[in-house]
């Protein structure tokens, strides 16, 4: 059973942040920020906007484009950003609300940057198993620049992190795109690397805390971290890429256009040249930054805006996520 792309959209605050201002705060020198970290500015949301309104941006912009009433949604699945309006709280629930989709069900991927191909995993997935769900919006955000500590260099990786939202609206008929397959791996020996310490039941948050800046994210162990995933990182993306692609019946040769999360410069070289990919067939996403699960979609979204898609091109979509999570899926365009 065929699962289709019908549309794409994305939303970015009007705010912006310039490599400057980061360079003012962290004391890191400006051309180290738009160079190494590749980084030219980033989007930063209002205090009173959060990830819900911003996915509800973005999906009520792929709905009107698509022409799709929202009464015909049959499901919302969010699978942006865990740091949402409230701790302990579903984001989905008040998307569909906002939405207008009454008749849908709310379902909350608990993701964090690999969002994108694991999202639309599950949704193919979910709708292959069940045939009588028609039309699934799938929508993320992240509004994780709030997490920052600008002055911790043990969290400088983050300080690319970013504001906005992306949507995709799923089909069976008509559309942009066919959904293909898709691969994950998981290393769970990074599970503790990267996290916002204090919130939860080991350690929950206090007026303490907060003044100690313990809700905010921090790493462990910045060192261990990079020696780990600078062994095992260019693998797995590599692992994850050919597994989706040899399951669809394809192979790297296939990829037309490679849309992944944001990652510092000399990475995203070394990942291209490690699938043989030139640099013209992939989206840097360097005016926005990093945005949890969004990065990918966002891609996807300009690739198709900027007509950088053409029939039967084969598109990978590739992210990886703190935990830690690689993951891969591959679509085929206006198949």
């Amino acid at each position: 059973m065929t699962v289709r792309i019908a549309g794409t959209a994305s939303y970015l605050p009007r705010h912006r942040m310039t490599a400057t201002e980061i360079s003012a705060l962290s004391g890191i020198p400006e051309d180290v920020i738009v160079e190494r970290f590749g980084l030219s500015g980033k989007h930063i949301a209002p205090p009173g906007e959060h990830v819900t309104d911003m996915a509800a941006k973005a999906g009520a912009q792929v709905l009107a484009e698509t022409g799709t009433d929202p009464a015909d949604v049959d499901a919302v699945v969010y699978f942006g950003s865990t740091w949402k309006d409230h701790a302990v709280w579903q984001a989905a629930p008040r998307i569909a609300h906002l939405l207008g989709t009454h008749r849908a069900f709310a379902l909350e991927l608990d993701y964090v940057s690999c969002g994108t191909p694991v999202a639309f995993r599950v949704c193919r997935d979910l709708m292959v198993a069940e045939p009588h769900l028609r039309r699934v919006l799938a929508v993320a955000a992240s509004r994780e620049s709030y997490l920052l500590d600008y002055t911790n260099n043990r969290s400088r990786f983050a300080f690319t992190f970013g504001d906005g939202a992306a949507a995709a609206l799923l089909t069976r008929d008509g559309g942009v795109a066919e959904l293909l397959e898709s691969e994950m791996i998981t290393d769970g020996s990074f599970s503790h690397q990267v996290r916002v310490p204090a919130g939860g039941s080991v350690e929950p948050a206090s007026e303490q805390t907060v003044r100690n800046g313990r809700h905010l994210i921090d790493v462990s162990d910045p060192a261990s971290m990079k020696e780990g995933l600078d062994r095992v990182s260019l693998p797995n993306f590599v692992r994850v890429a050919e597994g989706a692609l040899k399951r669809s019946g394809l192979g790297l040769h296939d990829v037309a256009q490679l849309c992944v999360l944001h990652m510092k410069r000399s990475m995203h070289d070394g990942l291209l040249a490690a699938l043989g990919l030139p640099a013209d067939r992939a989206l840097y996403l360097d005016d926005t930054g990093h945005m949890s699960g969004v990065d990918p979609l966002l891609a996807l979204d300009r690739a198709a805006r900027t007509g950088r898609l053409n029939p039967d091109d084969i598109v990978l979509l590739l992210a990886a996520g703190t935990g830690y999570t690689w993951a891969a899926t591959a679509l085929r365009w206006n198949a």
